[in-house]
C-alpha cells in the first residue's frame, strides 16, 4: 500500500494529522500484510500509539499496550514542573502511573529514587516495562501497595489521576472511551474524587517540604487548590497555555 493510499484512508475517517500518521505506520510495519493490519486498527479507531505500541513524551518512547491509557502531551508540563523540585537522590513516587510515562521522565532527567503504582494490573506491566532498572512498580489502589518505610519520605508525589466528571466521559473523542480503560479517566461526578483520596493521604507520605503536584484542568485548579488547604499543603496553581495544561503543586510545610 502507498504513502498516498494510506493517508486517503487516515482522511476519511478524520485524521487530522493524517500525513504524519502514515509516515509513522509506514516506517512501523514490517511489510504490507501488518502495514494493512494496522491501517485498519487506526481506521476502527485505535489510539495511533496503541497501534505502533509506543507513544512520545518527554523525548522518550514510551511503550504503550492496548487498554493502557496513552500519555498526553500535556503531562509533559507536569514532568517539568516535578523535575525542578526534584533534587538528586530524591524519593519520587508516580502515583496512578499508567504506563509509568511521568515516572520514565523524571528518573531519565536526573537519579532519583523511583516508585509507581497504579490500580490497573494492565497498566502496572506496561509501567514495569517501561521503568524496568528504573524504578519500582506496585499493583493496588493508590498508596496501598507502596512499602511502608516511605511514609514521610517523599520528596515528590506526582500524581495524573482520572479527573474526568463522570458525565462528561461520554463527550471524549471515541478512542479514548473506548480504547483507554475508564478507571484511567472516570473522576467521579466533580471530576474530584480520586483527587481528594490523594490528597488527603499525601502529608503522611510528603516528607518536610516534600511536594504534591496533581494535573487538573483549568476549571478544577481552583477546586483542587482548596483540597491541598484542607490537607494542610502549601497550594499554588501553574499552568502553561502552549500545551493547555493546568497542575496544582502543593508543599508540606518544613516544619509543623
Amino acid at each position: 500500500m502507498s504513502y498516498p493510499a494510506v493517508v486517503t484512508s487516515l482522511r476519511a475517517v478524520g485524521c487530522v494529522f493524517a500525513e504524519d500518521e502514515a509516515r509513522l505506520l509506514l516506517s512501523a510495519a514490517a511489510g504490507p500484510g501488518e502495514l494493512a493490519e494496522m491501517l485498519q486498527r487506526r481506521v476502527d479507531g485505535v489510539p495511533l500509539e496503541q497501534v505502533l505500541g509506543w507513544a512520545e513524551f518527554c523525548g522518550l518512547h514510551i511503550a504503550v499496550t492496548p487498554g493502557v491509557f496513552v500519555p498526553r502531551r500535556r503531562t509533559e508540563f507536569l514532568v517539568r514542573q516535578a523535575a525542578a523540585l526534584a533534587r538528586p537522590h530524591s524519593v519520587v513516587v508516580d502515583l496512578c502511573c499508567g504506563s509509568g510515562a511521568v515516572g520514565a521522565a523524571l528518573a531519565a532527567g536526573q537519579q532519583v529514587e523511583l516508585y509507581a503504582a497504579d490500580v490497573d494490573p494492565v497498566a502496572v506491566r506496561c509501567a514495569r516495562r517501561n521503568l524496568a532498572g528504573a524504578g519500582e512498580v506496585f499493583e493496588g489502589d493508590l498508596y496501598t501497595p507502596l512499602p511502608v518505610a516511605l511514609r514521610g519520605r517523599v520528596g515528590v508525589l506526582v500524581v495524573n489521576a482520572p479527573y474526568v466528571p463522570s458525565g462528561e466521559v461520554d463527550l471524549m473523542p471515541p478512542e479514548a472511551r473506548l480504547h483507554e480503560p475508564q478507571v484511567a479517566l472516570d473522576g467521579g461526578a466533580d471530576g474530584l474524587d480520586v483527587q481528594r483520596r490523594v490528597v488527603t493521604a499525601a502529608p503522611r507520605w510528603l516528607a518536610p517540604g516534600g511536594h504534591l503536584l496533581i494535573e487538573t484542568s483549568r476549571r478544577q485548579a481552583p477546586h483542587t487548590a482548596e483540597l491541598f488547604s484542607y490537607a494542610g499543603l502549601v497550594p499554588r496553581v501553574a499552568s502553561c497555555a502552549e500545551l493547555d495544561a493546568t497542575v496544582v503543586v502543593g508543599a508540606r510545610p518544613a516544619t509543623p
